[in-house]
């Protein structure tokens, strides 16, 4: 006697919404520029030569990557030398930040969830995908949780067969 089972996909029959947070990664390279490396052994930053240096780098270098500036030295710089680098580097580069990789990381998603349109998923059940090959920074996590939570009818991290509560209107 043969038995045949029936399999439900049940995650399938859900509803559920799943959004990948790796979708929002912007793609180029990232480069950081550490200012430390212009100042005056290693502490000090002489405004002569900082723009003499300025002056004469070759910027077209950034063409189209992302940068984040800052300084890793345990030194007072000032703000307009981050402003001069800026500067120098927009014409050039597809982003300018200020700080290092993972605040470089951060800003970028950030910003490509404030472009995010959050409309077409009212009063959905989403599922925040927790997981994948693109390392996602929590900060995005944040940033897409409180542009959801307003419109959303629930809110999950996760994957859809294994997902964690984070938000559930009330009717």
């Amino acid at each position: 006697m043969e038995i045949q089972e029936n399999f439900v996909n049940k995650v399938a029959q859900s509803g559920l919404v799943t959004i990948d947070p790796a979708d929002f990664y912007p793609e180029g390279e990232r480069v950081v520029y550490d200012i430390k490396d212009n100042l005056f052994h290693g502490l000090i930053l002489r405004e002569k030569d900082f723009r003499e240096f300025v002056k004469a780098h070759d910027w077209a270098q950034y063409q189209d990557k992302i940068v984040g500036i800052t300084c890793t030295a345990d030194a007072i710089v000032p703000a307009w030398a981050y402003m001069l680098l800026a500067n120098r580097l927009a014409p050039y580069a597809k982003a300018v930040v200020f700080g290092d990789a993972d605040t470089i990381e951060a800003k970028l998603f950030e910003k490509q969830i404030e472009r995010f349109d959050a409309d077409p998923y009212r009063d959905q059940r989403i599922v925040i995908k927790g997981c994948g090959d693109t390392p996602v920074p929590v900060d995005a996590y944040v940033a897409l949780t409180t542009k959801l939570s307003p419109v959303v009818k629930s809110l999950m991290f996760g994957e859809p067969c294994s997902t964690v509560p984070i938000y559930k209107r009330k009717d």
